[in-house]
C-alpha cells in the first residue's frame, strides 16, 4: 500500500494573490477550501462480518483481513468479489482498514488540526483513528445517512506517525430508513426497484483545517427586488473570543481581481459550531436563469482578533422562484418548466457530467433528479449550465414514527449542503406515496408532511416545495400544502392523453392519474396553484407501453408535448433520461451521453412567451 503520497505535506488556507484564479474542485462537495488534502481512496483492507461479532471481539484494535475492496465502491460489489457468491438480502456489516503517515505542516498546532471527511457512506458508520473511536464533528459516534458528507476532527493525542483508520459500515434492508428506489423488505428488486448501492459510496478525503472556521457549507437566499442576498454561514469554533466575517464578491464574468463589494461583520463567537445570517447589498447583480446562468464568486473568510484569516469560496447566482397562480415564477417571469426525470444510478462523475450537457441538448431547462442522492459537483456543474434542479429525499418505504424521523434527518442533511446553488428550485418530500403509504388514512402522516412543508416554507423560502409528488397531495382548510399540483400520468395512447390532459386542467381531482390528486379537506381547483404534468411518457418500457423504436419514440413524444403546451400547464417531466436496471426508456446513452432522439425535442417551441395577466387595480 502506498503510503508516501505525493500530497502528503498539508497546509490551512492562504490568501493567494490572485483571488479570481479558476479552481478545478476534485472533492465532492460544493464548497472550494485552497488547503491540500490527501485522497484516501484506492484500495483498502476489506472483510465481511458475518455474524456481526466484530465490535465485541474488538476488531477495531486489529484483525486479519481477508480481502481488499477498491474505495469509493458498493458494499454489494465488495462482497461479491470476496465471496463470489450472491449479495446480502437482509443485512450486512462489513469493515474496511487502511494506513497513512501522519502529513507534515506548514501551519502550527496551535491554529490547525487534521480533518478527515468522507463524501457519503452508510447507512451506520462508524469510524476508528489507532483503535480510539472518532464522533464526528455533529457529536455522533455512529453516522446515520447515506447521501452526504460527514467529518472527524482528529485529536492530536490519537495521532502516530503511521495511523491506521478502521471503518465499520452496517445496513438492512429496513423499510423505515430512507432507500429512495432501492429494494427493501417491501419492495422487492425488479421494474421500477433496483438492487441496493451502499456503503463506501464515494471519496473520503484528510485535509488540515484551521481550529476556527468556517465549514464548507453555505446557504444563498437572494430577494431579486432588493438586491440583497442573505447568506447561511456555519462556524466551527474552538478558541472563543472575538472575530471577524469578511464576504468578498467577486464578478466570474469578466474576471475581476478587484472584489465588487466587501463587508465586515464583527462578532464575538464562543466555542462549539454556531449559525449565522449575514447580508449584503449587490446593486445592478445580474440575474441566474437557464438562458444566462449568471454566478458570482463569494471568498468568505473568518478572522481571528490577531488577524488570521480562514478562508473557504463558493459561486453563487441570484434567483427569485415562486408559485403564483397558473405559473412558476423564475425573477418575476413566468417560466414554463420543460423538464426530464434523472435517476443517475451508478453512474461515474463523469457519466453524470455527460447526462447534464446532453439534457441540455435535448432542450430542457428542468432535471428532476428523481429520489436519490448524487455527486455535489453535479450542482455546481448545472449552476454552470443553465439547468434547473428538482430535488427529492430518497424515501423510505414503510409509513412509521421512525420512517419519519429518519426521512425529516436526511431532508435536513441534504439541504444543509445544497443551499448554495441558484440551480435547486424545488423539493419533493415523498413520491407517490411511498414511505407515506397511509397518507390518505392517517392524520399523523399527514401532520408531519404538512409541518415539514410549514418549515421548509420558513427556513429556505429559496425552494418550491412538493408535499408528495404523482398523487395523494394534502389540502388544509381547502389550502394545498404543496407549491405545486402534480399529476403522474402514463398512457401510450394519444386520444387517451388528450382526454387525460382536458380533466385534469378542469379541475377534477380523480380519475386522472393512478389515485385522487388531493386528500384531506376538500380542494377545488380553480388555476390558483400550477399544474405540473411531472412524469409522462416512459415509452419503451414494456409497464407503460408505447412505441421501442427512436424515430416513432420522437414522433409521439413530439405529439404529447405539443397536447401539454395547448393547455393552462405550467411544466412537465418526461420520463426518463437513461435507461437504468429494468426499465429500458432513455432517450441517451448512459455511458456515453450520446442522443438516441434530435436535439431540442423537450424543449416547447412555443410560438409565443408565456404572459401572465396583468393584475387589476381597485
Amino acid at each position: 500500500m502506498d503510503l508516501d503520497h505525493s500530497n502528503y505535506g498539508l497546509s490551512v488556507s492562504k490568501e493567494e494573490e490572485n483571488l479570481i484564479e479558476e479552481e478545478v474542485n476534485p472533492l465532492p462537495r460544493a464548497v472550494l477550501r485552497l488547503n491540500n488534502h490527501i485522497l484516501l481512496d484506492g484500495e483498502w483492507r476489506f472483510a465481511i462480518d458475518t455474524d456481526d461479532s466484530g465490535l465485541r471481539e474488538g476488531w477495531y484494535l486489529g484483525h486479519d483481513y481477508e480481502h481488499v475492496a477498491q474505495w469509493p465502491g458498493s458494499v454489494e460489489d465488495h462482497m461479491a468479489e470476496a465471496k463470489g457468491g450472491p449479495r446480502w438480502q437482509d443485512q450486512v456489516v462489513v469493515w474496511y482498514e487502511r494506513e497513512f503517515n501522519l502529513p507534515e505542516r506548514d501551519e502550527p498546532q496551535a491554529c490547525s488540526m487534521l480533518q478527515i471527511t468522507f463524501g457519503a457512506c452508510g447507512y451506520e458508520t462508524r469510524v476508528w483513528l489507532n483503535g480510539h473511536l472518532l464522533s464526528t464533528i455533529e457529536g455522533e459516534e455512529v453516522h446515520y445517512g447515506e447521501y452526504t458528507s460527514f467529518s472527524y476532527e482528529l485529536p492530536e493525542e490519537y495521532l502516530h506517525l503511521g495511523n491506521r483508520l478502521t471503518v465499520r459500515i452496517a445496513d438492512t434492508m429496513d423499510a423505515e430508513t430512507p432507500r429512495g428506489k432501492q429494494e427493501s423488505h417491501v419492495y422487492k428488486r425488479g421494474g421500477i426497484w433496483y438492487q441496493t448501492y451502499t456503503g463506501a459510496t464515494r471519496s473520503v478525503w484528510l485535509e488540515m483545517v484551521e481550529r476556527n472556521r468556517l465549514r464548507s457549507r453555505v446557504g444563498v437566499v437572494s430577494v431579486v427586488e432588493d438586491q440583497l442576498v442573505r447568506f447561511n454561514l456555519t462556524m466551527r469554533i474552538h478558541d472563543p473570543g472575538a472575530y471577524t466575517i469578511r464576504l468578498q464578491v467577486f464578478d466570474r464574468e469578466p474576471l475581476t481581481k478587484e472584489p465588487l463589494v466587501t463587508s465586515d461583520f464583527p462578532m464575538r463567537l464562543e466555542a462549539g459550531q454556531t449559525y449565522q445570517r449575514v447580508v449584503i447589498e449587490l446593486p445592478g447583480a445580474r440575474l441566474w436563469s437557464p438562458d444566462a446562468p449568471n454566478l458570482y464568486r463569494l471568498v468568505a473568510q473568518l478572522i481571528d482578533s490577531e488577524g488570521y484569516a480562514a478562508q473557504i469560496e463558493a459561486n453563487f447566482g441570484l434567483r427569485k422562484i415562486e408559485s403564483r397562480g397558473r405559473y412558476v415564477y423564475l425573477n418575476n417571469k413566468p417560466t414554463y418548466l420543460d423538464g426530464i426525470l434523472y435517476q443517475p444510478g451508478t453512474a461515474t462523475y463523469e457519466e453524470m457530467r455527460r447526462h447534464m450537457y446532453a439534457m441540455k441538448k435535448l432542450g430542457c431547462n428542468l432535471v428532476r433528479v428523481h429520489i436519490a442522492g448524487i455527486d455535489p459537483r453535479i450542482y455546481n456543474l448545472a449552476d454552470e449550465l443553465g439547468l434547473l434542479l428538482w430535488v427529492e429525499v430518497p424515501s423510505p418505504h414503510s409509513s412509521t414514527p421512525r420512517s419519519r424521523e429518519n426521512h425529516r434527518a436526511e431532508l435536513l442533511r441534504m439541504v444543509d449542503l445544497i443551499e448554495t446553488h441558484p440551480s435547486v428550485v424545488c423539493w419533493s418530500l415523498y413520491n407517490e406515496d411511498w414511505g407515506a403509504q397511509d397518507i390518505a388514512t392517517n392524520p399523523e402522516t399527514r401532520k408531519y408532511i404538512v409541518d415539514t412543508y410549514h418549515y421548509m416554507q420558513i427556513r429556505y423560502p429559496q425552494f418550491l416545495v412538493i408535499d408528495n409528488d404523482g398523487w395523494h397531495h394534502i389540502s388544509y382548510e381547502g389550502r394545498l400544502k404543496s407549491d405545486l399540483l402534480t399529476a403522474h400520468l402514463y398512457t401510450p395512447d394519444l386520444d387517451r392523453w388528450r382526454e387525460l390532459l382536458d380533466r385534469l386542467v378542469a379541475g377534477e381531482m380523480e380519475g386522472t392519474a393512478a389515485f385522487p390528486l388531493v386528500v384531506g379537506d376538500p380542494f377545488f381547483y380553480r388555476k390558483q396553484v400550477p399544474l405540473v404534468v411531472s412524469e409522462w411518457g416512459g415509452f419503451g418500457f414494456p409497464d407503460y407501453g408505447g412505441p421501442l423504436d427512436s424515430e416513432a419514440r420522437t414522433e409521439r413524444i413530439r405529439s404529447f408535448k405539443q397536447e401539454l403546451r395547448r393547455r393552462p400547464i405550467a411544466g412537465d417531466v418526461y420520463t426518463q433520461a437513461t435507461n437504468i436496471e429494468d426499465e429500458r426508456n432513455g432517450l441517451m446513452n448512459a455511458q456515453t451521453g450520446e442522443l438516441w432522439v434530435p436535439e431540442g425535442l423537450l424543449a416547447s417551441h412555443k410560438e409565443k412567451e408565456l404572459e401572465a395577466p396583468a393584475p387589476k387595480i381597485g
